[in-house]
């Protein structure tokens, strides 16, 4: 048997979090829908930016996930220090976002072509950092977070829990998507929302497979304990 090359958790959390922020930024520069994901946060940006036009998607992740962490703290019916990481991390993650959107509005985008590939591109971007964010010990966004806690609790597979998850905030965009803008409008969720939402759990799968075949992921820091208080 082959020998697992090393991958550190610390290098996977940094990794997963340019990932998210790249697929993220080219899915919505594609405008075939965003991720179930990210689907709220992205409407609550939108909607709000009509009126703060400084409110940017990035600044919208990291209070949607705020309040997300709220409904986990409540659901696991206990707070953790990991969740206060959890927000540090979303803000992060929101300026990521931010800088990869402005890079991603320099890519050609008017014809379709061009636009498909910009999806598949971030759909495979985005599982591939989901999955990497899987094994690292420090805190993950909210999303993550939510699904690997729930997971843990009730002893499902990661694969199984992030897929409800997903069908479940798609609903929740296309509820916000009618809120916002109106019933026969749609925004932010389209076709390629429903398409991430149904495939999204067994694409992270599938990576999280293939990363645990080929590596062992081991803590390069003794900072594991911290992050599970």
């Amino acid at each position: 048997m082959a020998t697992k090359r090393t991958f550190y958790s610390e290098w996977a959390y940094a990794l997963g979090l340019i990932l998210l922020a790249l697929g993220t930024a080219l899915m919505e520069r594609a405008d075939f829908g965003m991720s179930m994901v990210v689907a709220p946060a992205y409407l609550l940006h939108l909607k709000l930016a009509q009126l703060w036009p400084a409110f940017s998607f990035g600044m919208s992740e990291y209070v949607f996930q705020a309040l997300l962490l709220v409904v986990l703290s409540v659901a696991m019916g206990r707070g953790r220090i990991g969740y206060l990481f959890s927000f540090i991390t979303a803000v992060v993650y929101g300026l990521l976002l931010d800088l990869a959107l402005g890079l991603a509005a320099h890519l050609p985008a008017a014809a379709w072509g061009w636009r498909l590939a910009h999806y598949l591109a971030g759909l495979i971007l985005c599982a591939g950092g989901v999955s990497l964010l899987f094994h690292t010990y420090i805190a993950p966004e909210a999303y993550e977070l939510f699904v690997k806690e729930l997971s843990g609790k009730y002893g499902l597979p990661i694969a199984r829990v992030k897929t409800a998850y997903d069908v479940c905030s798609c609903l929740v965009g296309v509820a916000l998507s009618f809120a916002f803008f109106g019933f026969g409008h749609f925004e932010g969720v389209k076709l390629g929302t429903v398409a991430c939402a149904l495939v999204n759990g067994w694409l992270i799968g599938r990576m999280n497979a293939a990363l645990e075949a080929r590596f062992a992921f081991r803590d390069a820091l003794p900072l594991r304990t911290y992050f599970e208080k």
